[in-house]
């Protein structure tokens, strides 16, 4: 009976201590960097998110079993006793029970981190927006709005500006997800643009240039729900209860997609990426190897890529061949989305809000711009998008039951088939939670902070955590997994470094919105360039274009709207730059760059 008792020992034994995060920063010191360190290391040589972030998990859960059962638990005690019952050597013993437990202790612990991650309200709402957006995506794919969509935007082009200019605004239309982004652009306007001669490089760089980078930036898409979740964990593993009185703010009350939606004006790469397409498209300028394939394609020579689309686009959410293609089923359940998540935002922010006098000033003016940004800053994000995606996906599934698109059998397996497709961003949050969780108790942030907040200057910090996320997420091809990775390090050190530097109010709100900003742009440059990114190899197979010729044309000016980013953007503004003239700032370096540097096609 003892030995069972002693084998399934660790089972039990996974309760924490209160001040768990400081003993353990402690104990482990710079070892406490061992789980990021571990989840960037096997991304950048698994190249697998989910692995990374898993193993990376489980290496913080098995540390912190090594304290449970080797340093300071009750377990250890009983351990000793019942090996002291043995006659092997007692030290040896001890060691390998140890061993034994901390593994055992390590699973479970994961077990019920992941758990716990999908007990929390908060992330279940997020969990259900996710999985039903990509209903609704799925809905509108199929009814064929969006290809209509598509196909109407095709029949403006007149010319070679033109067609790319359709191009690019048709990849800002499919702005809720940048899987659906390159599986749709590419097949629909690539005929188009052969017509005009311009290269399948071109229109493979402006399909990749409009997936991810606008994509990060939609406050509704299949992006939001992971973005403001890590935004809302690394706000819970700032401990300092003088830093959120520095901020003026409670712990409970903050908003994580109020502070999401102020983060997009600093959203440098993804801004700069955009306006610099529109500059290329009516400049007409071009440098570097996308100059000669621009050239090529004049010429009447283009890029042929080995890859077919046929093989990479969904059979099940094709439009079947007998329905005539409608905007309007594209059009009516994003705007049914749209409005009432914008009207949810505002009556579920106003009904949060409890200061009657703070009620007073909204009802004196329901629509000022005050009132907008208290009751949506007030709002549940998650709670309000999901319903907004639920009631278009009713009317997207009653739409196409009236115009005989469907069946309501159908229709239901169509949305429901959408839900699987966000199985892998729904099991990235579950692990990147773990991961943040397991980051907490960790004390990882602490031990950072101690390490790092009284020695790092307040200008450099910004730049040096969108640097890291653009390595990151170039040699794993993978935003998601870079932001989950880095979001619960640079919030807490980021808090600590302002507050260590004086800054408090919105002076530190300010600061702290530049390194989150830093985050999650960063993490854009990998997802948009890298040639192992989704949305980098689907943009190349969707134009039609070799994949090694879309990474060698795209590269250069990747890296070089990546430099602007640091040198106008997060630069300037971390040394108290206003960010519109940051952004003016960069514009004009981009027209300038351009102008000497490229040469007329």
């Amino acid at each position: 009976m003892k030995v069972v008792f002693f084998l399934f020992l660790p089972l039990f034994a996974i309760a924490q201590t209160p001040d768990l995060a400081s003993q353990n920063a402690h104990i482990f010191g710079i070892f406490t960097l061992l789980p990021p360190i571990v989840a960037i290391a096997l991304a950048f040589i698994s190249k697998d998110v989910v692995l990374s972030l898993f193993l990376g998990a489980f290496t913080g859960t098995f540390m912190l079993a090594l304290v449970q059962n080797g340093l300071s638990s009750e377990a250890t005690l009983l351990n000793a006793q019942l090996a002291n019952q043995t006659s092997l050597n007692s030290a040896e013993v001890g060691f390998w029970a140890m061993l034994y437990h901390s593994t055992i202790g390590a699973f479970t612990g994961l077990v019920f981190k992941l758990l716990n991650s999908m007990a929390s309200a908060g992330n279940a709402g997020i969990i259900l927006q996710v999985l039903t957006i990509g209903g609704v995506v799925a809905l509108i794919t199929k009814s064929g709005g969006t290809k209509a969509v598509a196909l109407w935007l095709s029949q403006k082009a007149k010319q070679a500006k033109s067609s790319q200019f359709a191009t690019w605004c048709m990849g800002c239309f499919v702005f809720f997800d940048d899987y659906a982004n390159s599986l749709i652009v590419g097949p629909i306007m690539r005929p188009v643009t052969d017509k005009f001669k311009v290269s399948r490089e071109k229109l493979a760089f402006i399909m990749d240039a409009t997936a991810a980078p606008i994509t990060g930036l939609a406050i509704i898409s299949t992006w939001i729900g992971l973005e403001v979740s890590l935004i809302r964990s690394g706000y819970d593993l700032i401990d300092s209860a003088e830093i959120f009185t520095a901020l003026g703010v409670d712990r409970a009350s903050l908003n994580a997609f109020e502070i999401f939606v102020q983060t997009l004006p600093y959203r440098f790469y993804n801004l700069f990426m955009l306006v610099f397409v529109l500059l290329t498209i009516f400049m007409g300028r071009e440098f570097g190897p996308m100059l000669k394939a621009e050239l090529n394609a004049r010429a009447g020579k283009f890029s042929h890529g080995h890859e077919q689309i046929d093989n990479i686009e969904d059979k099940l959410l094709e439009p079947k061949e007998h329905i005539a293609l409608k905007t309007s089923n594209s059009l009516i359940p994003l705007f049914i989305l749209v409005i009432f998540a914008f009207v949810g935002f505002y009556f579920s922010g106003y009904n949060a809000i409890e200061d009657e006098a703070l009620k007073a000033q909204i009802n004196a003016s329901p629509l000022s711009l005050f009132a907008l940004r208290e009751t949506f800053g007030a709002a549940d994000a998650s709670v309000v998008l999901f319903q907004a995606a639920l009631l278009a996906s009713i009317v997207a599934i009653i739409m196409g039951i009236w115009r005989k698109i469907w069946t309501l059998k159908e229709g239901i397996a169509t949305w429901t088939h959408g839900w699987r497709t966000m199985i892998m961003t729904v099991i990235i949050l579950l692990c990147a939670w773990s991961l943040a969780s397991t980051i907490k108790d960790l004390g990882t942030s602490k031990y950072l902070i101690e390490l790092l907040s009284s020695t790092t200057p307040l200008f450099v910090l910004a730049s040096a955590v969108f640097l890291l996320a653009s390595i990151i997420s170039f040699s794993t091809g993978t935003s998601y997994g870079t932001m989950g990775i880095l979001m619960p390090l640079t919030i807490p050190l980021a808090a600590a470094v302002g507050f260590h530097n004086d800054l408090s109010g919105a002076e530190l709100h300010h600061y702290m919105v530049i390194n989150i900003s830093a985050v999650l742009t960063g993490a854009i440059f990998g997802d948009h360039c890298s040639p192992i990114s989704d949305t980098t190899i689907l943009s190349s197979m969707g134009s039609r274009c070799e994949l090694l010729a879309h990474v060698k044309t795209q590269m250069p000016y990747a890296l070089s709207v990546c430099v602007i980013s640091i040198l106008c953007g997060y630069l300037p503004v971390s040394f108290g730059l206003n960010v519109w003239l940051s952004l003016i700032l960069g514009l004009v370096v981009m027209i300038l760059l351009l102008r000497f540097i490229g040469k007329k096609v």
